[in-house]
């Protein structure tokens, strides 16, 4: 047994194949097993062999290797040679499985099988899906299903990686501890989208051991602080930044995009430097000139010298396009040239200069509405949505007091500021629709108004004063027990009160509730 005998091979099972004695005629890739038997193989000094192959994906579902049992004699039917297919799609399956669950220890896998039978002792494919409920890992037979469920094409990981797992299946997150093992197998089924009935195994990951450091990056936590929405945020960013995808950041204004794009630029180690761009901040008969630069005279009004743009000052380093489903269409051609060829061509010049930079996206906007109502281009969108990451609304977040506490820190500069009950509360209960940068501006002011060093309700501005109150303990027990009645499914909390889930989860975390195990 052998990974991809040379020679071996004559058509290609994966994206990127390149088998020593390949057919010519095209064929797309399968990405299943094969056998080349004996007089089917191209060159005529390998016609002894049969040669039965399948290859192996890794979890981003990109082609990792190729498993292959070669003889040197065999029977001359090629149906002599199933058993020696069914071994190594079952080995490539299973490497694929342990390859999956060795990578995501610290996030929820889901197991799925087409028969109860098999789902607790031989699985068909892996799912990992993170905090926030998005895949966040494949195997190659998961690739499959989620991309025939969607409606898509498994070729393209990049279209699967980084989805919430309910654009392929009938479940969100809060569903997965119902598919645990405390369960019988035949009752533990999952709908997928395009209609296919699956049995899942739903594997839940390890409590975080109290007392061990953190082996996340400075610049990254430097972003939150304990909040399970944010460390996963933080631990998929530390992943990507290693890597030279473009990433695309979700967010409302004010929510700390820019910050998180700079982290991952510390992280990445790139030595260029950070370049930020607000597409919707310059004016749009500007914004070409400023992106691409431009040649000596090439307008009314041009520097002699012409001025090199901010894409070509990125070279070596990271582009950051922030708001960038603010960007005009024709502007949209021109930079997807740019990322297709990674050359840049100043406006009047004839010659294109050669760049090379880290690309991170972001935008307060749904781009992909925008593409459905043809204000941004396609191509460019999956371009750009290579990864994605979302980061919470302020409302949304867990570590709100750990924010407080690093805000006001910064701006208690003659000594510590701190809030009183009163002051705190009325924060919290705000709904913040300018995110971080409303705070970082209420703690500032509040800061220079207080005295003693002590911000009291008083020092806060008027819209925080006038925030609803509190809600009481009676409402608080009341949301408890119908909890409790959904067996701790916030979905169906949701639905209950008649409310989307992420309002079901702030009310929780406001009301210092938790779910049920």
């Amino acid at each position: 047994m052998n990974y991809g005998a040379p020679g071996c091979i004559s058509g290609p099972i994966g994206p990127n194949p390149t088998p020593a004695t390949a057919r010519s005629e095209p064929a797309s890739p399968t990405g299943e097993t094969l056998t080349i038997h004996q007089t089917d193989h191209f060159d005529m000094t390998h016609t002894p062999l049969s040669c039965t192959a399948a290859p192996i994906y890794d979890t981003t579902g990109e082609l990792s290797a190729v498993l292959d049992v070669s003889l040197l004699k065999s029977p001359e039917e090629k149906t002599s040679q199933n058993l020696a297919r069914h071994l190594v799609t079952t080995t490539a399956r299973r490497i694929e499985l342990a390859n999956l669950m060795a990578r995501t220890r610290r996030q929820w896998v889901l197991r799925f099988a087409l028969s109860p039978e098999f789902l607790d002792v031989d699985p068909e494919g892996g799912i990992a899906i993170d905090a926030s409920g998005r895949v966040a890992g494949v195997t190659h037979a998961a690739a499959r299903m989620l991309a025939q469920a969607a409606g898509g094409d498994w070729r393209r990981p990049d279209l699967l990686i980084g989805q919430p797992i309910s654009r392929f299946l009938d479940a969100t997150i809060d569903d997965l501890p119902a598919l645990m093992r405390g369960r019988p197998a035949h009752e533990r089924v999952l709908r997928a989208r395009d209609g296919h009935m699956l049995f899942a195994h739903a594997i839940e990951p390890p409590p975080k051991p109290r007392g061990v450091s953190t082996t996340l990056p400075a610049p990254l936590l430097r972003l939150g602080g304990d909040a399970p929405e944010i460390h996963a945020l933080q631990e998929r960013a530390a992943r990507l930044s290693r890597t030279g995808l473009p990433v695309l950041i979700h967010g409302e204004t004010g929510a700390g995009k820019e910050y998180l794009a700079h982290a991952i630029h510390e992280v990445s180690g790139v030595k260029g430097r950070f370049v930020a761009v607000n597409c919707a901040a310059i004016p749009e008969s500007l914004i070409e000139a400023e992106l691409f630069g431009y040649a000596p005279g090439a307008f009314t009004g041009a520097a002699s010298q012409g001025r090199r743009g901010l894409i070509e000052a990125a070279d070596g380093g990271t582009l950051f396009l922030d708001e960038i489903g603010d960007m005009p269409l024709a502007l949209q051609t021109r930079l997807l040239r740019v990322l297709s060829d990674r050359m840049v061509q100043p406006v009047g010049a004839t010659k294109a200069r050669e760049v090379s930079f880290r690309l991170i996206s972001a935008s307060h906007r749904d781009l992909r509405a925008l593409v459905s109502e043809n204000h941004f281009r396609e191509d460019l969108y999956y371009r750009l949505n290579v990864a994605e990451l979302s980061l919470p609304p302020l409302r949304d977040r867990g570590d709100f007091d750990w924010l407080v506490e690093r805000i006001l820190a910064r701006h208690g500069r003659e000594g510590r500021v701190a809030l009183t009950p009163e002051a705190a509360s009325a924060l919290r209960a705000h709904d913040w629709p300018g995110n971080l940068r409303e705070l970082d501006n209420v703690l500032a002011v509040s800061a220079v108004l207080c005295e003693g060093g002590e911000i009291r309700i008083t020092d806060l501005p008027d819209r925080i004063i006038g925030a609803p109150a509190p809600t009481s303990d009676d409402e608080a027990g009341a949301l408890r027990t119908a909890l409790e009645a959904c067996g701790g499914n916030v979905s169906a909390l949701a639905r209950k009160l008649g409310c989307d889930r992420t309002t079901a989860h702030r009310r929780l975390r406001r009301l210092g509730l938790a779910r049920p195990r």
